[in-house]
């Protein structure tokens, strides 16, 4: 009886742990869209697993599989669907975030912009709040 627990509470673990590759491996791409992906970009990666509840002790894991994991992939949409299941809060935490990778050289280009754009659409966010939170990025830069 105690097994079929401890096996449902692996479970949760591993597909926690999924999710959490799969927002990293986002949060990597709009980090390499700029063709300079920094050490300040994955500390601005890590800090985001941490928030959404990822274990300190996993996240270098985390970070090199979500590394693998963009590489090899060739579009963002299987990254997005795991961040559209989330909460609106857990969502805000991504997209701030993103927009922590992308203002951490100080500057926006347009591929990064237009990643954002279609992000909000993709992650069914409004407008608003994207650039709400764009907006008290910038004011801390």
């Amino acid at each position: 009886m105690f097994n079929l627990f401890s096996k449902e509470k692996e479970t949760k673990k591993d597909e926690s742990h999924l999710s959490l590759i799969s927002v990293a491996a986002l949060l990597i791409h709009s980090a390499k869209i700029d063709e300079n992906y920094t050490e300040k970009e994955k500390i601005i990666i890590k800090k985001a697993l941490i928030e959404m509840g990822a274990d300190q002790n996993y996240l270098d894991e985390i970070l090199k599989d979500a590394e693998i994991r963009e590489k090899d992939s060739n579009q963002i949409l299987e990254f997005t669907k795991e961040v559209k299941n989330k909460n609106i809060e857990e969502k805000k935490l991504v997209i701030e975030a993103l927009w922590n990778i992308i203002y951490s050289d100080k500057k926006a280009d347009m591929y990064e912009t237009n990643l954002m754009r279609r992000l909000s659409g993709l992650l069914y966010l409004d407008a608003k709040i994207v650039g709400d939170i764009k907006e008290k990025i910038k004011s801390k830069q």
